[in-house]
């Protein structure tokens, strides 16, 4: 039997200017001004400058004055729909020209010349190899990663060979031409396997003299005790003095341990960082900007302008008129939305710096970032009233210029702990006392995890040892083992 029954949804849709605006808000400054070309491009409808184009109001009406002083021609004066079928949607009804921030990616350039991996096959050619030789060379060059090194075991090297290249060959074979060929390219120590043998390959490329050969010795021999650290095993095993020691490790720390990234044609051209605000202190006071690249001028076209005029001026309705007519709609439509969306842009962009830059207050002024109070996302969304994920896009990837360097805007968002007075601490201040702390220590008896959690404590800040761990981790610190210096 059929049964009918009656639901009720509650469902939230986001128009097309919406997502427009969500996508303009979390642009930085070069990515909104690639999206700005990009519409103007698109768009004839839009016009940049201060020439004879009308200028759209502030109030972003659907009016459009003519310079001569004329009577207003109005959008809405033309009824479009009247001319159409009931069938015939606008396209720019059901259509959104929104930004994805994943087209960027497509026309980022890159730095022109020969690849990494071209240039190691090209200096094979200096090479006298017999065609399985070469042929065995070229796909070890192959399997070098994009920081020099051949993470794959020789044993599963040989099996591609056999079933991708039809190359039998041996395991010992292998290792001849990678030691005899491949590890004599440049950048030396490519085609290493692992980090011992990278810094060993380099070591021998150079010079020999005593501390390059004891070098070598103790790498080859005690890499291990190296590594951690253990300088005292290290002079008892190899009968050397504390200075001889000294001088080995700084003859290593000048080694490359990732030869492939020192190759200039890996790399992709680096952006450059344009800040998206500026803060100034004037006679004491704080004084944001948002930058000017950030505030075009557009304008609706005359030449559409006129358009619709003589459209309207015109006695009869013909098919090519009325197709006229749909697409200047279609592209005034489109221009009075990105004009919005800009200038909404602005003014959430501008909101939200200004309550980051009064919540941070004392920070600014001081540029001390122990005085960094404790700021989440729903802070700053409950006092201007908008969602948590606006302010999120705003924070992101948006730079501001202080007296004090150009920062980030999220790194200026932290949780809070409490001191020992039960008052709220941001987590980026004891960050920073840890910072300082370990800066100072004895690098001959480094401080472990435990001794700088009592220090803390010292300081007013009851932490956990875990939790100085974790900080430890993301200042990039190491471990107390690791930042022994002889």
């Amino acid at each position: 039997m059929l049964k009918q029954s009656l639901q009720y949804k509650l469902l939230q849709k986001l128009s097309p200017q919406q997502i427009q605006l969500m996508k303009l808000i979390q642009l930085p400054t070069q990515a909104f001004e690639e999206r700005l070309k990009q519409e103007i491009e698109e768009n004839p409808a839009l016009d940049t400058g201060k020439d004879e184009s009308n200028s759209i109001d502030d109030d972003l009406s659907n009016e459009y004055d003519d310079d001569s002083g004329n009577e207003k021609i109005e959008a809405e004066d033309i009824n479009i729909d009247e001319y159409l079928s009931d069938d015939e949607v606008p396209s720019y009804k059901t259509q959104a020209n929104n930004y994805s921030s994943d087209d960027e990616e497509k026309t980022m350039p890159y730095a022109a010349g020969t690849t990494f991996h071209q240039s190691l096959k090209n200096q094979l050619n200096t090479f006298s190899l017999n065609e399985e030789e070469r042929a065995i060379a070229e796909f070890l060059v192959g399997s070098i990663d994009d920081s020099g090194y051949i993470r794959r075991d020789i044993i599963d090297l040989v099996d591609d060979l056999a079933f991708t290249a039809n190359v039998f060959t041996t395991e010992e074979k292998v290792v001849s031409i990678l030691k005899k060929s491949v590890h004599t390219l440049d950048p030396i120590g490519v085609g290493a396997r692992d980090l011992k043998e990278c810094l060993i390959i380099q070591l021998k490329a150079k010079e020999v003299n005593k501390i390059r050969s004891l070098a070598i010795d103790i790498l080859e021999t005690a890499f291990d005790h190296f590594v951690k650290k253990h300088y005292k095993k290290l002079q008892e095993k190899f009968t050397i003095s504390e200075e001889e020691l000294k001088e080995v490790n700084t003859e290593i720390s000048k080694l490359n341990p990732k030869p492939g990234s020192s190759y200039a044609g890996n790399n992709k051209i680096a952006e450059q960082i344009v800040p998206d605000f500026s803060i100034k202190i004037t006679d004491g006071e704080l004084d944001l900007t948002l930058n000017s690249r950030n505030a075009p001028e557009l304008h609706v076209s005359r030449e559409y302008n006129n358009m619709l005029k003589g459209y309207q001026e015109s006695t009869t309705k013909s098919k090519s008129q009325k197709d006229a007519v749909f697409f200047i709609k279609q592209k005034l439509d489109a221009a009075k939305w990105f004009i919005d969306a800009i200038k909404q842009r602005q003014q959430t962009l501008l909101v939200t710096m200004n309550t980051i830059m009064h919540y941070q207050y004392d920070y600014f002024l001081t540029g001390d970032e122990r005085r960094l109070k404790p700021m989440i996302l729903k802070d700053i969304a409950d006092k201007i009233n908008m969602d948590v994920s606006t302010v999120s896009r705003v924070a992101n990837s948006k730079y501001v210029s202080t007296p004090y360097g150009t920062k980030l805007i999220k790194e200026f968002f932290s949780e809070s702990m409490k001191n020992d007075q039960g008052e709220d601490v941001s987590t980026k201040e004891i960050k920073k006392i840890l910072e300082t702390v370990v800066a100072d220590e004895d690098k001959k008896k480094p401080l472990t995890d435990e001794k700088l959690a009592a220090i803390l404590k010292e300081k007013g800040y009851p932490i956990a040892r875990r939790t100085v761990a974790k900080y430890r981790e993301q200042l990039d610190l190491p471990v107390a083992r690791l930042r022994k210096e002889i």
